[in-house]
C-alpha cells in the first residue's frame, strides 16, 4: 500500500502520463482532452435540436468513462489512502500562506480558503466561482484544457498548444504573485 500513498518522483509519473498519448492513439484512434466532457455531457442532456450542442456525443463516451473513473478513483483514494496533514508543502510556500492569512493547514488544501463557511465571502466567491468561470472560459477559447493542449497537444507538436501552455504558465505565475496576494488580503 505504501507504493499508492506515497508522491512518486516526477522521473517516474511524467513518462507514465506522456505515455498516455500513445497508448490512446494505438489502443482506440482519440486524442487525450478533459474539457469536452463537459460539452458532451451537455449535448447528452439538453438534447437542443440545433446549435453548439447538437452533435453524436455518443461518439465520444470514452471520455465520459474517463472522466468518471477519475472523479470514482479519487474518491476511492481520498476515502483510503490518507495524506498526514500539511501534505509535502514547502515550508516556504506554508509561511508565505501564512503571510497572507492563511492559519489552516490541517489538510492539503487550506480549510481557510476552501470550505463552505470561506465560500459565502466575498473572498470565496472571487476565488471559486469568478475563478471557475474564467478558467472555463480560458479554456474554451484556448480551444481545450491544460491535460489536452499540454499533454497532448506538446506531444503531437502542435504549435498552439506549446502556445497554449506557455499562456497557462504565464497566467498561473501572473495570478500566484500577483492576484491571489490581493484576493487574499480581502
Amino acid at each position: 500500500m505504501d507504493i499508492f500513498s506515497s508522491f512518486w518522483p516526477w522521473y517516474i509519473t511524467g513518462p507514465l502520463i506522456g505515455l498516455y498519448v500513445p497508448i490512446l492513439y494505438l489502443l482506440i484512434n482519440r486524442h487525450f482532452g478533459v474539457s469536452s466532457t463537459f460539452r458532451d455531457i451537455c449535448a447528452a442532456v439538453i438534447r437542443p435540436s440545433s446549435g453548439y450542442f447538437k452533435y453524436d456525443w455518443k461518439a465520444n463516451r470514452w471520455r465520459l468513462v474517463f472522466v468518471a473513473g477519475t472523479a470514482i478513483g479519487g474518491f476511492l483514494a481520498g476515502g483510503t489512502l490518507r495524506t498526514p496533514p500539511g501534505g509535502q508543502i514547502s515550508g516556504h510556500t506554508l509561511a508565505v500562506l501564512a503571510s497572507l492569512g492563511v492559519k489552516d493547514f490541517s489538510s492539503l488544501v487550506p480549510a481557510d480558503l476552501f470550505s463552505t463557511g470561506s465560500l459565502l465571502t466575498l473572498r470565496g466567491i472571487l476565488l471559486i466561482a469568478v475563478g471557475g468561470f474564467l478558467v472555463g472560459f480560458g479554456t474554451r477559447y484556448a480551444e481545450g484544457c491544460t491535460s489536452g493542449h499540454s499533454i497532448h497537444g506538446i506531444a503531437t507538436f502542435q504549435r498552439a498548444s506549446l502556445v497554449a501552455t506557455l499562456s497557462f504558465f504565464a497566467g498561473g505565475l501572473i495570478c500566484t504573485y500577483f492576484i491571489l496576494p490581493y484576493i487574499l488580503h480581502l
